[in-house]
């Protein structure tokens, strides 16, 4: 019979193998990963977190959905600039680096997410360098896909302004 805790680890395993951040480690890497996550639960319209917010965890929707929100200064609040949905991850860079949070982040509807820490990644990436890689590389992918994507906008957003 298993405890509490072969439960747990064995439904995050399962819940992590559909993530397609973890498509590139194995049934035994992702078991070692799986050991580091945690599984939650948010409510429609709960924060998950703040702009500002000290970071440290990337988190990956499982079910439902979450909206991001930046605070624009010059519309006087809060503009929504992309929603995540399942099976995509937020704020990966916080398993990195030690800056606070770029947005804030609020579930649209009720949303199950599972979150590996800055704690959880930097003990697999020392007890585990090859799957710490894996992840670190992904997390680049991702970052710079992003990177890609943003300028592309802005350039668009540059050239939509009239020329003085």
């Amino acid at each position: 019979m298993q405890d509490d805790k072969d439960i747990r680890h064995s439904h995050l395993l399962d819940i992590i193998m559909d993530i397609p951040f973890f498509a590139d480690l194995d049934h035994l890497e992702l078991a070692i990963v799986a050991k580091r996550m945690n599984y939650f639960e948010i409510d429609k319209g709960e924060t998950l977190f703040k702009e500002g917010d000290q970071g440290n965890s990337v988190c990956f929707v499982v079910k439902g959905a979450l909206d991001v929100y930046k605070q624009a200064v010059t519309l006087g609040g809060q503009v929504r600039i992309s929603t995540v949905t399942k099976g995509k991850s937020i704020g990966e860079m916080a398993v990195i680096d030690e800056y606070t949070r770029s947005a804030t982040v609020k579930a649209r509807q009720p949303t199950c997410i599972v979150s590996l820490t800055k704690r959880g990644f930097d003990a697999i990436l020392r007890e585990h360098p090859a799957i710490g890689a894996a992840i670190l590389k992904k997390i680049a992918s991702l970052v710079s896909m992003n990177l890609r994507r943003t300028t592309s906008q802005l350039a668009d957003y540059m050239n939509a302004l009239p020329i003085t």
